[in-house]
């Protein structure tokens, strides 16, 4: 099993709209990055754990735990004109960019903010702060997630 980190800003898509879309679940997709495409499309199986981080937002935080239900597949937004993420470049024969399927799974007592992460010693080499580490998706240790999990209150 890995453990990983996605972000998204609430505005867009937040950790409440998770956890009421039907099945509590929805496929991630708009990754336009290539490190974070590889990620979903060759590493995210079917168990991994992930931490939901609001982006953009006041505060910057985690705020939950969700978890892998369906691997890497071909993001149907890139072929779709009139999706802000419709790359022209992208053939259904061989596509581009990918998602994964999530589903939550636990919410966290006390949103984890940035700056408590930043704070931990035992955060310190984690992927989130890394200077000019930007990525959407990223993987984390499973010791960095148990440590994100018990500051949010969980066991």
């Amino acid at each position: 099993m890995k453990y990983w980190i996605v972000k998204s800003e609430p505005n867009v898509f937040s950790f409440d709209d998770l956890k009421k879309s039907k099945n509590q679940s929805t496929f991630w997709d708009g990754v336009r990055n290539y490190q974070a495409r590889n990620f979903l499309r060759d590493e995210m199986k079917k168990g991994d754990q992930v931490l939901f981080y609001h982006s953009n937002a006041d505060p910057l935080a985690v705020m939950g735990v969700c978890e892998v239900i369906k691997e890497g597949y071909p993001d149907h937004t890139q072929f779709d004109p009139d999706n802000h993420h419709y790359d022209i470049k992208a053939d259904p024969k061989n596509p581009i960019w990918f998602m994964v399927d999530i589903k939550f799974k636990k919410e966290f007592r006390t949103p984890v903010t940035l700056e408590e992460i930043k704070s931990n010693p035992k955060l310190k080499k984690m992927r989130l702060v890394a200077r000019g580490n930007r990525l959407s998706v990223m993987p984390i240790t499973k010791d960095e997630f148990e440590e994100i999990k018990k500051m949010g209150g969980l066991k």
